[in-house]
């Protein structure tokens, strides 16, 4: 697939999840870090975010979401292209290490 082909987008990932009791938190953790682990960045509390190539990759990393849901709480996700996703305005705050260093024509390198 060339450059030009490519449909880079995020998919944005919010959740709210209970930690009232000890298994609750354990079962935030693992969630956390299954998002973590599938290459999901931290954008703010609760909302985590992935560059994903194409309509293909979205839906294939919205079958691993399904895969891996608490089994209560409210979980989200939404895609956005990665035009609409430089558009974000940060109103307060200062942008996160990795939102300075990498957009997507830096991830080709990888």
């Amino acid at each position: 697939m060339s450059k030009e082909t490519r449909r880079y987008m995020r998919l944005m990932v919010f959740f709210d999840l209970p930690v009232t009791t000890r298994e609750n938190r354990r079962t935030y953790t693992l969630f956390r870090r299954f998002l973590l682990q599938d290459g999901y960045d931290m954008i703010q509390w609760s909302v985590y975010g992935r560059l994903v190539n194409g309509v293909d990759d979205v839906e294939k990393h919205v079958k691993r979401l399904n895969a891996n849901l608490p089994p209560e709480g409210s979980v989200r996700c939404l895609q956005v292209t990665e035009k609409q996703f430089t558009q974000m305005r940060l109103l307060v705050g200062t942008r996160a290490f990795q939102e300075k260093k990498v957009n997507a024509d830096q991830m080709l390198l990888f």
